[in-house]
This record gives structure tokens, sequence and C-alpha cells, in this order.
């Protein structure tokens, strides 16, 4: 790419949007012109306003600690000044999907962490190394908006990165049933230590909305284009089970699964889990981890601590594949939160919306 293109991060001041900061202050192809908050945000530099809510343990980018917050609402304004935009804002669900909708319709494409927009029939929800064909819905939605290159794509739930990759890669075996227990990290809840002292030492088992987020949204990934609509899989039905545990960052799930065909070995499925990549490996995509999916054979990984960084906190970790007594197989996953699973997830949707076209210079 010769010229970079100019990107708004709207919602820039919360732990998301702190997180797109972070990775797209040196992006390869993206350059941050625009960063955009709240009404009580505008006018100030981005270090005044993060200064003392700063969640990170990387420090404030410097090319980016004085750039002047605009207002989110100043859809107009913002537009003209990039080629795409970011979304992380935080607003309810109706306000999010107005205010996204009113972007796309200034012919800015918005690329989105959020869930309002999750279920629109014509929005792609992508995991860029598992359905990028649902791209192609964005023809269908810039019609019904009335729009010739803006539109809205979004990225799934944080908590399935840590589970949904191994039943891709194992998609030719048919997982039909799933059993998923995942253990949280604080940070999916845009907090840390400081702000949540309560969650130290502690356990939650119970994340608002979280559980059906998990059950539902890998269908739709693994769903297909039918007529103006994305339609979800009916397969593999999945119980999930949401806990939040005391750690800051990674997300943890524990699946067993049944397959309607008998997968030859254990070391098949692991070789598949190895080797399974997509199109932002075949393209050299900026963010994209070299391995997508990594399985160890130890039998006490992945672990946080040791792990939850893989490929820079893009990549995915198995461990602990045996068969189980009721379910076929049972594994465990780790994914990080905010990078794979949200800022990280969105930026690499970007890059792919970016090499087929659907995201240029204005």
């Amino acid at each position: 790419m010769q010229k970079k293109l100019s990107v708004g991060v709207l919602g820039a001041t919360g732990m998301v949007g702190q997180r797109f900061i972070q990775i797209l202050h040196n992006h390869e192809w993206f350059d941050v012109k625009v960063i955009a908050a709240s009404p009580s945000s505008k006018g100030k530099t981005y270090e005044e306003a993060v200064k003392d809510r700063w969640l990170l343990d990387e420090p404030i980018p410097e090319n980016i600690k004085s750039l002047t917050l605009h207002d989110v609402n100043d859809v107009k304004g913002i537009s003209e000044e990039v080629d795409f935009v970011f979304s992380a804002v935080n607003m309810t669900k109706d306000e999010i999907k107005k205010i996204e909708e009113d972007y796309a319709k200034t012919e800015t494409p918005v690329v989105s962490n959020n869930s309002a927009h999750r279920w629109t029939p014509d929005v792609p929800m992508i995991i860029p190394e598992i359905n990028p064909e649902h791209a192609e819905i964005i023809n269908a939605q810039k019609k019904r908006l009335g729009t010739s290159r803006g539109f809205i794509a979004v990225k799934p739930n944080c908590s399935i990165q840590s589970y949904a990759p191994a039943f891709a890669a194992w998609k030719e075996f048919e997982p039909y049933e799933a059993i998923v227990t995942t253990y949280q990290a604080i940070s999916g809840a845009g907090k840390n230590f400081k702000t949540w002292p309560e969650m130290v030492g502690n356990v939650i088992p119970y994340i608002g909305g979280e559980e059906e987020k998990s059950e539902k949204e890998p269908l739709r990934i693994f769903g297909s284009i039918q007529g103006n609509e994305i339609v979800p899989a009916k397969e593999p039905l999945i119980s999930a089970q949401c806990i939040r545990i005391p750690v800051l960052y990674g997300h943890t799930a524990a699946a067993f699964v049944k397959f309607r065909k008998a997968p030859p070995s254990k070391e098949v499925l692991i070789e598949k889990l190895n080797n399974f990549s997509g199109i932002p490996q075949k393209n050299n995509l900026p963010t994209a981890p070299k391995q997508f999916i990594k399985y160890f054979e130890e039998d006490n990984r992945p672990q946080v601590a040791l792990d939850v960084n893989y490929e820079g906190g893009m990549g995915v970790t198995i461990g602990r594949l045996r068969k189980d007594n009721i379910y076929d197989w049972k594994f465990v996953g780790l994914s990080h939160n905010t990078l794979r699973g949200a800022a990280g997830g969105a930026v690499e949707c970007a890059e792919l919306l970016t090499s087929l076209k659907y995201i240029e210079a204005k």
C-alpha cells in the first residue's frame, strides 16, 4: 500500500478504544487522523482525557497524545476527514445502531467492536481466518443503505475466539454438539484490578448476556449468505456457561464436542489445528498471526501467564485434547480478549476488507 488510509476511532477513551489507539499508532496501512468520544471530552487532548484512566500497560503513544478529541456525534465533520472509522462507542444498542448507520450513510465504512449490529441480517460478522466470504453481503447492505462505499462490518464476541476456531479447523468432521465453559478476564468488562478491586481473589459465575452470545454467535460465523442476509448454521448446538475470574487479560474455554464423522486420530485433530489458516496468513495482513492456532502438547498448557500473548495476542492456543466419556473429545482453549477478541480482531477485519477492496481511499 503506497499511501496509508486515514482512520477515525470512535469511543477512543474507553478500554477498547485505548487498545485501538495502541494497535493503530504505528500501523503499516492505517493512520489515525481523528479520535472521538463523548461530548464532555470534546476539545481535550487525548492525553488530558485519558491520563488518569489509561488502562493499558503500554504508555499512551507519543504521536496520539496531542490529538484533539472530537464529539463522536459530529458525524459529518469526522467523516470528511477520514476514509473509514473503527467504532468502540459506549452507548445504548439503539444509539449505536443509529450512529454507525449514520456514519455509513456518509460513505464512511464502519468496522465495529460493538454488538449492536451483530444480528443485522446484511451486516457481516467476521473472524477473518474463518468466514471472509461473508464480506460479500456488504453489496446487499449498501443497496439497503443507498450507499456506494459506506457500510458496517462487525467482529464477534471476544469469548468465542477461544473455541470457535477449533470447531472451524475440524469442520470436515462435522461438530454438531458442544458444551463450553469460558473463564473470562476482567478487562472484558472494560476494567482492571484498580477499577474493580472486588474481583481480587474472587470468581463471579455470571456475565450478563454472555452465554447467549457464546451459544449463538458461532452459528452466525458458520452460516451462509442466502439472498440478502446471512443465515446462521444450525450446528453445532452449543450450551455455554460464562464465568468472570481474577485475570486481567485472556479468556480460557473448556470445551466438549461431539462429531458426526469420527476423526481418524488425536494426531489428525492436532494437525488440523496447527495447519488451519486463511486469507490473513496467505496475504500476510499486518496484524495477522503467522500461525493462527497453536497446539500445546504439555498437560499444563495453555496458561494465561505464558500464552495469552502468543503471536502478539492475535493467535489462539489449544491444549489438553483428549477423549471424553460422554462427548467425543474435550480441550482447553485460550485467546487474548482485547487483542484477538476485541480491537485487534476489528483491525484485522479492516485489513481483510481493505485487501478485498471493500475499504479504499475516498
